[in-house]
This record gives structure tokens, C-alpha cells and sequence, in this order.
């Protein structure tokens, strides 16, 4: 038996990806009027512009359900579970709990990504693959840490509105007022997003998005995702200048965001993720 890697659907992963790698993922909510919606599970038609959407984590006992069934599948090898950001989402501290409650003696380690998206998907593949070699605890756990610790994320969007109004961006509160006029490009720092920088229109903006991976991907190699909410031909352009100036890029991944990130980042958002040195 081998360790097995929990994650949240937040992370992104294309499923093909998730089933060969044996990556068990719980579902946050999407929250519309009185329904409240399962991503990944359940199908959706969202206003992602309305304010009566809303997300919310999943609770501790969605994931010692989950935790367990890992645990089990591992054959008491022990678990290793990657959430988003706890400074983005309630379900890293919902995890702690469910560990608690579940009493599991040190076989279930929790990794806070420091990210969201794909920013979260990329440390969940590096200690995927080395639970797929037969790797230890210890060492599936400090593959995800220190995956974690090394990537960057930046986004850019077409309105803040969304993430100001979900208390998401840290910060930026002198740049509402000028907001009309240009082009945010965010990124997360320890966790939290941040306003990085300003363009005046979409199209700079994304040359810088594609400026910053450059510099974070090193020279070394790097592990890169591209993800986008209804702007998949921007996404692919995006993706194919990464490809170009990242030298020895190692893999490159490009998805949609799903429903509980797209929520706070509204239509039109593409995100680059990268982890230098790859994900093994």
C-alpha cells in the first residue's frame, strides 16, 4: 500500500490527472439564494456577477469522511492532505479538526498550500507521485511542503469588486478608487492575495502576468499552470509565451478555475501558477 494524498476541489486538478495518481478530493460549496452546490459533484449554472452567490469550506466532517476512506485505501500507510490557503478558506482549519476529532495518531499530516487553484494542484502532484514510488510518510508530507513553499501565483482580473466584497484581497483599499481605469495583476504572498501591480489595459496586463512567472520559474525548470474563468483563447496565449521563455519548462497544465474560486475572481480572470523545480 502507498500513502494516500487528500485535496480539496478547490486545487483544480483535471480528473484524468487526480485518477492516475489516486488523489482523493473533497468538495467545497457554492452557495446560490438557498441551494447550496457541491463542486465537482454537482452540476451548476452560475451568475458568477450576483451577489447572492457565495462559497463556504468544507466542514470537518466532510473530511474525516474523507480522511478516513484515504487511510484506508493507504493501508494505514497515513494520509497527506494539501488545502487551500487557510487565509483564503475555512477548510486547513476545518482539517485540523477533523483530525482531532478523528484521533488518527500522527498517520494524517495536513499541508496548508499557501495558494489557491492550481497554486494548491501543483503541490498535491509532487507528493502524489512520490506516494507513487512507495515513498514514506514523512517524505510524501515534506514533498508537499516544500512544493508549497516554493511556488508563486498571480492573477490578473477584470474587476476587484468580487474579492473586495468576499474580504479576499488584502491591502488594496487605495486602489478601488482608480480601479475603472486599469488592469489588476495580484498575486499571493504567504497566502494572502495582494495587489502586485497595475496595467492600463488587458493585454499589458497579461505581459506582465507572463513577465513575473518568467522571473519566479528560474532557469532550473519549473512546473507551471495557467488557469482561466471564460477566457480560454487568452489562457492558451498565455500558456504558449510560457512555454517559449521558461527555460526546461517541466510540465504545463492549463484548466478553468472552478466554481468557488471563479466566485471571487468573476469572469474573464487568468491565473498563472509555477513551481520552480517542478513537481516531481
Amino acid at each position: 500500500m502507498t500513502v494516500v494524498v487528500v485535496t480539496d476541489s478547490s486545487a483544480s486538478l483535471p480528473a484524468e490527472l487526480s485518477a492516475e495518481l489516486g488523489v482523493l478530493a473533497v468538495p467545497l460549496h457554492v452557495l446560490v439564494d438557498d441551494r447550496e452546490i457541491r463542486e465537482g459533484v454537482d452540476d451548476c449554472d452560475i451568475d458568477y456577477s450576483s451577489s447572492a452567490v457565495s462559497t463556504s469550506s468544507a466542514s470537518p466532517g466532510d473530511l474525516r469522511t474523507a480522511y478516513e476512506r484515504a487511510l484506508e485505501l493507504s493501508g494505514g500507510d497515513g494520509v497527506v492532505a494539501v488545502h487551500i490557503s487557510r487565509q483564503l478558506s475555512g477548510t486547513w482549519e476545518a482539517g485540523r479538526q477533523a483530525v482531532r476529532d478523528m484521533d488518527a495518531a500522527g498517520k494524517v499530516r495536513l499541508v496548508d498550500s499557501l495558494s489557491a487553484g492550481l497554486g494548491t494542484g501543483l503541490p498535491v502532484l509532487a507528493a502524489a507521485r512520490r506516494a507513487r514510488t512507495g515513498a514514506e510518510l514523512d517524505i510524501v508530507y515534506d514533498a508537499a511542503v516544500a512544493a508549497s513553499s516554493r511556488g508563486r501565483a498571480f492573477i490578473v482580473v477584470n474587476r476587484t469588486e468580487q474579492l473586495r466584497r468576499g474580504g479576499r484581497l488584502s491591502s488594496a483599499a487605495a486602489f478601488f478608487g482608480t480601479e475603472l481605469v486599469t488592469k489588476p495583476i495580484l498575486q499571493i504572498v504567504e497566502g494572502r492575495l495582494e495587489l502586485r501591480e497595475k496595467a492600463r489595459t488587458r493585454s499589458k496586463a497579461f505581459t506582465k502576468l507572463v513577465a513575473a512567472v518568467v522571473d519566479a520559474a528560474g532557469e532550473d525548470g519549473a512546473a507551471i499552470a495557467v488557469q482561466h474563468l471564460g477566457a480560454e483563447d487568452a489562457a492558451n496565449t498565455v500558456a504558449g509565451q510560457l512555454r517559449d521563455l521558461v527555460p526546461g519548462i517541466r510540465e504545463l497544465i492549463v484548466a478553468e478555475f472552478g466554481p468557488t474560486l471563479g466566485v471571487h475572481l468573476g469572469m474573464g480572470a487568468v491565473g498563472a501558477l509555477v513551481v520552480p523545480g517542478g513537481c516531481g
